[in-house]
């Protein structure tokens, strides 16, 4: 089977990706086709994340894994195939390039196709805009906890841990 994505990235502009690539490609697959129809030189850190019907923001699936020796091995892009994750039209990733610049894009599985081994894949099928020299600022939902506390209040005294041990009576 062929899948074709669509990949849009979370701008005011119109920028996006139309790219074929076969459903048993890797996610490893899909973050280089990616990186390299955008114009990324692939170096820098990314990850996928599962997605809901609204956007929502799931686990995470990393380019590598980072986690100490000690610990539990992570999967990696390399341990899912696309067909893993996207096994209906319109299911959807959320895919993040560079943590520092924070490019974020949506994956969405648009069409599943017949394979024609003929076909040069994977393959750009339509371009839509241009990315901008610098991802722009993300504007977060809430610099504040659900208590209300300020995570930048210059004010604070530092007794954070205090009070929360005071609210939950742990002595």
């Amino acid at each position: 089977m062929i899948y074709k994505v669509r990949v849009i990235a979370d701008l005011e502009e119109d920028v996006a990706r139309d790219i074929a690539i076969r459903s048993t490609a890797n996610l490893e697959d899909l973050h280089n086709v990616i990186t390299n129809t955008f114009g990324f030189d692939g170096t820098e850190m990314a990850s996928f994340y599962k997605a809901d019907n609204e956007c929502n923001q799931g686990d995470e699936i990393p380019l590598y894994d980072i986690s100490e020796e000690s610990a539990e091995a992570t999967d990696t892009m390399k341990d899912f195939s696309l067909t893993d994750l996207l096994t209906h039209q319109e299911d959807k990733l959320i895919y993040v390039y560079d943590f520092f610049a924070m490019w974020t894009f949506l994956v969405e599985l648009i069409e599943i196709t017949n394979f024609n081994k003929e076909q040069d894949l994977p393959k750009v099928l339509y371009t839509l805009g241009n990315l901008p020299t610098e991802a722009p600022e993300k504007q977060f939902k809430s610099d504040k906890l659900e208590d209300g506390f300020d995570m930048y209040d210059e004010d604070n005294d530092g007794d954070f841990l205090q009070s929360y041990e005071d609210d939950i009576n742990l002595s």
